[in-house]
């Protein structure tokens, strides 16, 4: 089976099908999940440098920072999924 790449910026993409969440950074909940997962060694920065405008949390429990909007993120997500399940649907006939 063919995975899907779903891109963060910058070059960076994630498997689409081991992503559980896509939130923004900005409550302090989210800035609590941050930490614990830069102390828990399971925080992946792909910002370079720029502010955090989305966190991913996949189902390893990886925190993923992303300087791509939460918006934009989960958009580009729901156009895989819909590109995947037409595929499928093609394929089906």
């Amino acid at each position: 089976m063919e995975q899907l790449l779903l891109n963060i910026g910058f070059g960076n993409t994630v498997v689409a099908e081991r992503v559980v969440a896509i939130l923004s950074p900005n409550s302090s909940p989210m800035k609590r999940v941050k930490d614990e997962a830069k102390d828990a060694r399971s925080l992946i920065d792909v910002t370079h440098g720029r502010k955090t405008r989305a966190i991913i949390i996949t189902d390893s429990n990886h925190v993923i920072l992303s300087a791509i909007q939460a918006e934009t993120v989960a958009s580009r997500f729901e156009a895989l999924m819909k590109d995947q399940e037409e595929k499928v649907k093609e394929s089906v006939k």
